[in-house]
């Protein structure tokens, strides 16, 4: 059987823009989708994996809390956090998945206890009804499968004076068909979403941020 033709365009699920089909990928066809108003990259829903096999792919994941590749792994966070914030600060780690090293580490350097979510592994939705002085998104926001409501959400936990640290890997600015294809990053199932430099700009903008700050291993919303 022939795949199916892919949607000439789609709906952004970040700014509503109307995207432009961009590439295929794999056996499947993987349709993907770019977005000239945002400038993100985004896989169509009917590509979506389902619920079961998205969990038991999370669950793959080795995310033991005592690896210290792991806690190396997410530094770049906990050290910006150790760096810029009081013991006595109140952060949430936002898709803190089946192990919160981050907040783990964190802890164990004297912070206070820090809140979990994540919708598969920590479903605490009291923790969602509460305002931080900073929030935890390491390797979370390529999963988003609505990151304007995602955004919303994480911009109304923060505090006045609060800041947002992610880490994803970015595409960039000016990456064609060929360098999509060929990065490794959206070979992942569970990866839909995906941000160039102007997209985390656009975000920042959009969502009342007063400041971004893009490096390679770290992105703060301020």
């Amino acid at each position: 059987m022939s795949k199916s033709k892919p949607e000439s365009n789609y709906k952004c699920p970040l700014c509503n823009s109307i995207a432009d089909y961009f590439c295929s990928i794999g056996k499947k066809g993987r349709d993907y989708y770019k977005c000239v108003t945002c400038h993100s990259v985004f896989l169509h829903p009917k590509k979506y994996i389902d619920y079961s096999s998205e969990k038991s792919r999370y669950e793959e994941h080795n995310n033991d809390v005592e690896d210290t590749r792991y806690q190396n792994f997410v530094s770049p966070i906990t050290k910006a956090i150790q760096a810029q914030f009081p013991k006595t600060a109140d952060g949430i780690d936002y898709g803190c998945g089946t192990g919160p090293v981050a907040s783990v580490v964190l802890e164990e350097d004297g912070f206070k206890e820090i809140a979990l979510y994540d919708p598969f592994f920590q479903p605490i939705e009291d923790n969602l009804s509460k305002t931080y002085d900073f929030i935890i998104c390491c390797e979370v926001m390529e999963h988003f499968y609505n990151p304007k409501k995602e955004f919303t959400l994480l911009r109304n936990l923060l505090k006045p004076s609060g800041k947002l640290f992610c880490k994803t890997s970015i595409l960039k600015d000016d990456s064609d068909e060929n360098h999509f294809k060929d990065w490794w990053y959206n070979n992942d199932p569970t990866h839909v979403f995906f941000y160039t430099p102007k997209t985390l700009k656009y975000i920042s903008q959009k969502f009342n941020f007063k400041n971004v700050e893009i490096e390679p291993k770290l992105i703060t919303f301020g």
